[in-house]
C-alpha cells in the first residue's frame, strides 16, 4: 500500500515473471536435504532492482532490504545479508549474460528495439583497482623473490619452534589464499614475461623478412637496420597487482586503471550488444561486436536485420573495411576524429562522380561520409550510443566496476546493459506481458 503501483519495484517484479531463470535454478538441491536458500527468483530481482537505481555495494543492498520499502517490497520482506548478496552475484556471473537476452527479449516483444540503424562505441571503465599498484617485470621480479625469501625464513623459524614434521598451520596467510598477493604477483610477472616474448619474435621475423628481402633481390634494403630482438622488448611495460586483468587507459581527463566496455545501441537508445576488453584500441572490437549484434537477433527472435553501423573513428582501419561483417552490414565509419569529422561534412562539398578506381577502403569510407546520405546518417551517432553512456556514467554512477577480473566485470558490465534496458522499457510505456 505504501508504493504507487506504477513504482518500479512492481515493474522488475512483473519482468521477473517473464524472464526464463532455470540456469539460476540448476544449482540448487529439490530434496529438502540443507538449510534452505533464498529464491533465485527473489534474488536475481533484488539485484535488478538495486542496479537500476545505482546501488551495487551488497552492505549498502543489505541495509536498503532492513529500511526501504521498495526493497522490501522486491524481497517479500526477507532480509538476505551483503554475504549472500554478493555469493549469489559471484555464483552467477556467467548467467548474466543471458539474463541481458532476456531482457532484451521483452524490449523486442514491445516493439522497442529496430536495428534498421546501429551506433557502436567503447567506453573506459575504472578497475577496482588503482594505477599506483601497475609494476615493471623488474619489479615484480624482486617482490617475488623477497617474499618467497621471508616466506622461507618463516619455515625455517617455524621448524625450530614447532617441529620440522607439523602441518604448517602457522604458514602466513598470504600462501595459503589462492587469491593473495603473491598468487597475484606470479600472474602479472607471466604476462609481462609473455608480452615480452612476442616482441622479441615479432622482432626476429621483422628481421628474417629483411634479410630475405636482401637475398632475392641482391640489394639491402632501405632504411636503418632494424633492432635487435633482445631489445625490442618494452622495457617500460607495466602490469598491475590488484587486478592483472585490467590496463592502463588512455581518456579525456588523462589516464585510469580499467578496461574497455563495448555497446552497440540502436535508435531508441536499447543496447543489443555488449562487452567488456581489455583492448584500449577499439579497431578489433568492430566485426565481433557486429557478430554478436547478429547472434543476439536470432537468439531473441527479432526477425529485422541490421541495415547501417555507424562507428567513429576508433574503429577504422583498410582491414575492417574490406572484411565482410556478419549479417551483410553496411558500415559507416569517420576516418578521423570526431570533431574533424563533423567540419568535413559541414564545411566540405559532396564527392564528385563518377567513383575513382584507384581510392583505397578508407579513402572510399571517407568518400561515402561525404555523401547527403552519409552525412545525414553519421549525424544519429552521436544521438545514440553517447547519450547510453551518459545515462550509464554520470546519472547512474556506474564509472567504476566493482569486481576484479576480466569475467567479473563483463558480468557487471552485462547486468549494466540489462538494466538499462529495462529502465527503457519501464519508461516507454509499451509493455504488454503475455
Amino acid at each position: 500500500d505504501w508504493l504507487p503501483q506504477d513504482h518500479l519495484a512492481w515493474f522488475v517484479l512483473d519482468a521477473v515473471e517473464q524472464i526464463d531463470l532455470k540456469q539460476f535454478y540448476k544449482k540448487y538441491r529439490s530434496d529438502g536435504v540443507g538449510n534452505s536458500a533464498f529464491n533465485p527468483s527473489l534474488m536475481v530481482g533484488l539485484l535488478i532492482y538495486s542496479y537500476c537505481t545505482g546501488e551495487r555495494s551488497s552492505r549498502r543492498i543489505e541495509k536498503h532490504c532492513q529500511t526501504d520499502v521498495a526493497y522490501k517490497v522486491i524481497t517479500a520482506n526477507q532480509l538476505p545479508d551483503h554475504s549472500t548478496i554478493s555469493r549469489f552475484r559471484k555464483d552467477n556471473q556467467s548467467h548474466l549474460k543471458t539474463l541481458f537476452l532476456e531482457i532484451l527479449r521483452l524490449c523486442a516483444d514491445a516493439g522497442l528495439v529496430k536495428l534498421g540503424k546501429v551506433s557502436l562505441d567503447g567506453t573506459k571503465i575504472k578497475a577496482d583497482a588503482s594505477l599506483s599498484a601497475n609494476r615493471t617485470l623488474k619489479h615484480l621480479e624482486q617482490e617475488i623473490d623477497k617474499m618467497l625469501s621471508e616466506a622461507a625464513a618463516k619455515d625455517a623459524e617455524e621448524d625450530n619452534a614447532f617441529g620440522p614434521d607439523k602441518r604448517g598451520d602457522e604458514m602466513p596467510e598470504e600462501l595459503q589464499n589462492r587469491d593473495s598477493r603473491i598468487n597475484r604477483l606470479k600472474a602479472c610477472k607471466e604476462r609481462l614475461e609473455r608480452e615480452k616474448a612476442q616482441a622479441i619474435q615479432t622482432q626476429q621475423d621483422k628481421i628474417d623478412r629483411r634479410e630475405t628481402k636482401k637475398e632475392a633481390t641482391g640489394k639491402k634494403p632501405r632504411g636503418r637496420n632494424p633492432k635487435l630482438p633482445q631489445d625490442a622488448e618494452n622495457k617500460d611495460a607495466k602490469a598491475n597487482v590488484t587486478d592483472p586483468d585490467s590496463r592502463i587507459m588512455k581518456t579525456r581527463n588523462g589516464y585510469v586503471q580499467g578496461l574497455n566496455a563495448q555497446a552497440v545501441v540502436t535508435e531508441q537508445q536499447v543496447i543489443v550488444a555488449e562487452d567488456v576488453t581489455q583492448q584500449e584500441n577499439d579497431k578489433r572490437q568492430l566485426h565481433p561486436m557486429l557478430e554478436q549484434t547478429e547472434s543476439n537477433r536470432k537468439t531473441v527472435g527479432i526477425k529485422e536485420k541490421t541495415g547501417v553501423a555507424l562507428a567513429d573513428a576508433g574503429y577504422c582501419s583498410d582491414e575492417n573495411f574490406t572484411k565482410t561483417p556478419a549479417g551483410d552490414v553496411e558500415l559507416l565509419v569517420a576516418v578521423q576524429k570526431d570533431y574533424k569529422q563533423r567540419k568535413a561534412c559541414q564545411d566540405q562539398p559532396p564527392p564528385e562522380c563518377p567513383i575513382p578506381s584507384c581510392l583505397s577502403p578508407t579513402e572510399l569510407m571517407e568518400r561515402k561520409l561525404l555523401t547527403e546520405r552519409g552525412r545525414e546518417l553519421y549525424k544519429l551517432r552521436s544521438q545514440t550510443v553517447e547519450p547510453v553512456f551518459g545515462q550509464i556514467k554520470d546519472v547512474r554512477g556506474f564509472d567504476r566496476f566493482m569486481r576484479r577480473g576480466i569475467e567479473a566485470c563483463r558480468s557487471e558490465w552485462s547486468l549494466i546493459c540489462a538494466t538499462h534496458n529495462l529502465l527503457k522499457l519501464w519508461r516507454s510505456g509499451k509493455v504488454c506481458w503475455n
